[in-house]
């Protein structure tokens, strides 16, 4: 794939070159600021940008607004957040759209080098990556406007991994269960969060999106 890189730490983002650059992949530019990645993206059109969420100037919010910037202008280029932090307001606004080709990573989560290459080619190939400890903090709620109260814990289970971008077969393997089970909890999720007769967009995305209006 086509990458850039949008990392202030040096040291990661020339680990980051690196790595990349041993799978095969193609690194157009390697930059250390927000600005710099829309910059960059604007001119080589990448498939796939790698983005941290807090940079200079500020060290806030300037990489996930640049990537909200980079979905807005070039739908096609898909986002991976590689980020020490869950941002709840940015994160949950890139995760309103159309979440295909989008994910978010946290760095002291992602294990091994493994995991955050299976997470980079699911995002290219324009699927979904997130992490659950962001899914978690994303989905909590107070109490008294708690929708997933009405839930099983096996369907919070399901309604978890769907977030991640898991497909039912994944999820079936991963909780062990049969397909047909998973595709009983994600009806039965549905059902619940008055999603059964939604037409004209994808119900596995608004049983997401329901908790992150």
């Amino acid at each position: 794939m086509r990458v850039i890189l949008a990392e202030d730490s040096t040291l990661l983002r020339e680990g980051l070159v690196r790595l990349l650059a041993e799978e095969g992949h193609d690194v157009l530019a390697a930059v250390g600021d927000g600005a710099a990645l829309v910059e960059a993206v604007a001119a080589e059109r990448p498939d796939i940008v790698v983005v941290d969420v807090r940079m200079p100037p500020t060290h806030t919010d300037e990489g996930l607004r640049a990537a909200l910037e980079i979905r807005s202008r070039w739908p096609e280029v898909r986002v991976l957040v590689l980020s020490q932090y869950v941002e709840k307001r940015y994160a949950t606004e890139l995760m309103s759209g159309d979440v295909d080709g989008v994910g978010y990573l946290l760095k002291d989560r992602v294990a091994q080098v493994g995991d955050f290459l299976d997470a980079l080619e699911r995002v290219g190939e324009g699927g979904a990556a997130f992490d659950p400890e962001v899914v978690r903090q994303l989905l909590a709620r107070t109490p008294q406007v708690d929708p997933l109260a009405r839930l099983t814990p096996r369907e919070r289970e399901v309604l978890e991994h769907m977030a991640q971008g898991y497909t039912n077969a994944s999820i079936a393997e991963a909780l062990f269960v049969s397909q047909s089970a998973v595709e009983k909890h994600v009806n039965s999720v549905f059902d619940k969060l008055g999603l059964s007769h939604t037409t004209g967009y994808s119900r596995r995305v608004l049983a997401v999106l329901r908790f992150l209006s």
